[in-house]
């Protein structure tokens, strides 16, 4: 009775102080995310207040958060704008990972962790935010933007990337040997294809079943189909977290829109206990020797996620202010980078690692509103300036020669 007590208050006071640190976020518009990491280390291992009898339930909680995260995610999107992305915007994800994972690689070998921790460590400086980046957008009102759809081809790119990449880190973990690791992959390739092409060929049939007028029953079917679809996912060795993404590519129309609207409470309450539970595993007397090192590689990649942002939006015959909204935008990082480096935490591979990923995390999901924000007007402003000597210079000349002119004419 005194543990099931302490495990309420524990986890109500988690979720209260929650809602108070999103409160304080939205009102000087600006993610949550940060505070949530921050709450974890708070209430983690070293921190102020260590948990006990909720930590369980938070552990689950956060797996549920990271399911729902990448259903909202699929709900975004339809199978066929899948496959038009995949056809079109291909070179722009290639670009994308060649910029933004080789920094993550070469920072992990030259701290001399290894080649697999270099593999994770790439994962977490690739792959943006979408749900940071999706509120960004939002906020700015730049939804309706031509360079839009350049910034979520980007982010689906990734997103699908993620289905192959997730089953060879797990493989790579898990320590298994080369023939089990690639039969493995094949297996979470399989799987991610056969549901990709059903979510194809049958996504209105899908829709069609799951489907209800009773939103009681469409979230309870839904849910239900989720989290056993991202079960037996997960029992094939492919990441629950893709296995989610694709039941949410799967539905379509109406259905979306309605599991949408009823899951997104839901999501943002399980998403934030997920960060949480980051933290907690996260000593904060751990950061401060990484701090420097997360620093220059925010720093880089935050240059290079606005190159790639600006040469994708430039092959699509964006505008030069458009180029550089899109590579402001695509700064933050976020929810997959924390689950990449959470994998790698939970396997045990590099004490260090945690640390390091939360915070990188933390220094770009503050830096990104301010980049998607300023990057655009900074920049006009810096290449006006280089532009307006020669050209302010000329039509003083020209204005200046027909008044001399006139003058000596009346003269």
């Amino acid at each position: 009775m005194h543990s099931s007590a302490l495990f309420l208050i524990e986890f109500g006071a988690i979720i209260l102080g929650l809602g108070l640190l999103g409160r304080f976020a939205g009102r000087f518009r600006f993610s949550p995310i940060p505070l949530y990491l921050l709450a974890g280390l708070a209430f983690g291992e070293g921190g102020l207040l260590p948990l006990g009898a909720s930590e369980e339930f938070v552990a689950i909680g956060a797996e549920i958060g990271v399911i729902l995260l990448l259903l909202m995610l699929g709900l975004e999107y339809t199978a066929s704008d899948l496959v038009t992305n995949l056809k079109t915007q291909y070179p722009a994800g290639l670009v994308d990972f060649a910029l933004n994972a080789l920094p993550g690689a070469a920072m992990a070998l030259l701290l001399g962790w290894g080649p697999v921790a270099a593999v994770v460590l790439a994962g977490v400086t690739w792959i943006s935010s979408s749900g940071v980046i999706a509120k960004v957008m939002g906020d700015l009102g730049r939804l309706g933007n031509r360079e839009t759809p350049v910034v979520l081809s980007i982010l689906v790119l990734e997103d699908l990337a993620m289905a192959v990449y997730l089953p060879i880190i797990t493989a790579l973990l898990a320590g298994v040997s080369l023939a089990a690791g690639s039969l493995t992959l094949a297996i979470a390739l399989g799987v991610a294809g056969l549901v990709l092409f059903l979510a194809v060929r049958f996504g209105r049939v899908i829709s069609r079943f799951v489907s209800s007028d009773d939103p009681e029953k469409l979230l309870l079917v839904v849910l239900g189909l989720t989290l056993l679809v991202a079960g037996i996912a997960q029992q094939l060795q492919v990441s629950a977290a893709v296995g989610a993404f694709l039941v949410g590519i799967a539905l379509s129309g109406e259905v979306a829109e309605g599991a949408h609207n009823l899951l997104s409470p839901l999501r943002d309450l399980f998403a934030a206990v997920f960060f949480v539970f980051f933290g907690l595993h996260t000593d904060p007397a751990s950061i401060p020797p990484v701090i420097l090192p997360a620093l220059a590689l925010a720093v880089v990649t935050a240059g290079t996620k606005i190159a790639t942002g600006y040469w994708a939006a430039k092959r699509a015959g964006i505008s030069v202010k458009g180029r550089w909204r899109a590579g402001g935008t695509l700064v933050a990082r976020g929810e997959f980078s924390i689950v990449i480096a959470g994998l790698a935490v939970t396997a045990g591979i590099e004490p260090a690692l945690g640390p390091l990923a939360t915070a990188y995390v933390l220094v770009l999901v503050v830096i990104g509103p301010l980049t998607a924000r300023y990057t655009e007007p900074i920049a006009t402003r810096l290449t006006g300036r280089r532009r307006k000597a020669p050209l302010v210079q000329a039509p003083a000349e020209e204005v200046l020669e027909p008044a001399d002119n006139s003058a000596a004419g009346r003269a």
